[in-house]
């Protein structure tokens, strides 16, 4: 069995993996009897793996953490300076690329930021987008501006705004809605119309799915997918 760690810009998510089948658990429960390793995938701050890590060097288990590569296997990164690229953002084309091989896909990942990665039907990496996520652009905008503010209880929709919470959190999905709109688009002009596979992640992830008339699936566990698949790739290499 292994641990799964998701170190991520305001959470700590942990998992468990035996032969396939992925649990999400709570940091309390891991059972630590049944690890024969540790997989992390680390975007945000040490000091929330740090008591995990400890866990794990007391039972003298092996821990990895993910990397980013130019190439993996059949999978080709956009980026020159591939080491810039997120390992979030990598590790959800690389579960797309396995979930759905031979096939074109668009990942929408909202949380914190909204990542929207393209990646074609031959394994190539085609880039991406970055935006502010929306909690984070409607504190932006309520921070820097006098006279416009939100609250919790109003829903978000893309719909025009009759009041300024409306407004505001309105504006940041159909934002980020229209966003994930051209990457499908674009998308379905360079495949010439064949079936693209629309894969959506994150705390924002179903309520974007709701908004795009394009059908998708939805994952809780995408970057804890692609760790599973990124070690096996290690292990083969």
């Amino acid at each position: 069995m292994r641990l799964l760690i998701d170190v991520g810009n305001t959470a700590v998510k942990v998992a468990t993996e035996h032969q396939g089948q992925i649990s999400v658990i709570s940091e309390a429960t891991i059972p630590w009897q049944n690890i024969s390793e540790v997989l992390i995938a680390q975007v945000g701050k040490n000091d929330d793996l740090e008591p995990i890590l400890a866990h794990a060097k007391a039972h003298h288990l092996p821990y990895f953490f993910a990397n980013v590569t130019a190439t993996l296997g059949d999978l080709v990164c956009a980026y020159p300076e591939f080491k810039n690229l997120g390992i979030d953002r990598w590790l959800t084309v690389v579960a797309s690329h396995h979930l759905f091989p031979n096939k074109a896909c668009i990942i929408v990942d909202s949380g914190t930021a909204t990542k929207v990665d393209v990646l074609n039907g031959q394994g190539q990496h085609q880039g991406g987008w970055i935006l502010p996520g929306l909690d984070m652009m409607i504190d932006s905008l309520v921070s820097n501006t006098q006279k416009v503010f939100s609250d919790d209880d109003t829903k978000f929709d893309t719909a025009l705004g009759i009041n300024t919470p409306n407004a505001v959190k309105n504006a940041a999905l159909s934002a980020t809605v229209a966003l994930a709109q051209r990457a499908i688009n674009e998308m379905e002009q360079a495949t010439e119309g064949l079936p693209i596979q629309v894969i959506f992640a994150g705390g924002y992830g179903e309520l974007i799915q709701q908004h795009l008339d394009t059908p998708g699936i939805y994952f809780d566990d995408l970057v804890m997918q692609g760790l599973v698949f990124w070690r096996k790739y290690q292990q083969n290499a």
